[in-house]
């Protein structure tokens, strides 16, 4: 007796519950992830106060800077020793500005300086912005909530 063979049998595997579960970990890794915070240095701890709120709306054309503990400056992913060293960046940035027809007083300065960075060096450094033509500027801190 001969015996038919028959050949492997197509089976569909049903994707559905794996789509699922892929749209899933997107949607909560977007909610998840905070964008904003994307120009944060880790090595800044910033001061609390009570009187901090976030900001209304988003900035049209913020610039940081953030402040370590030890008062060196962190801009454009680099580091630099003083206030001063910065104001090649700064130049850089009003040049940008001015290209795109923008006025550099609109510009906003964020400033993200540590909680133990010494309040002469941030005054330092809103003094260089100043005199490149940046007038408004935000400085950062924690908010303060006790009960």
């Amino acid at each position: 007796m001969k015996i038919k063979a028959k050949g492997p049998e197509f089976v569909e595997i049903d994707y559905t519950p794996m789509i699922d579960m892929t749209f899933q970990l997107v949607a909560f890794f977007m909610i998840l992830i905070n964008f904003s915070d994307g120009e944060q240095d880790q090595r800044v701890q910033l001061p609390k106060s009570a009187l901090a709120k976030p900001p209304q709306a988003p900035l049209e054309t913020p610039i940081t800077i953030q402040m370590i503990r030890d008062g060196r400056i962190a801009m454009g992913g680099e580091l630099y020793p003083t206030a001063e060293s910065i104001k090649p960046l700064l130049s850089n940035e009003k040049y940008v500005l001015e290209s795109q027809g923008k006025a550099v007083g609109d510009a906003t300065i964020i400033i993200r300086a540590h909680k133990d960075v010494k309040t002469g060096l941030v005054q330092k450094v809103i003094k260089v912005c100043q005199e490149l033509g940046f007038q408004k500027f935000s400085l950062r801190a924690k908010s303060e909530t006790g009960y």
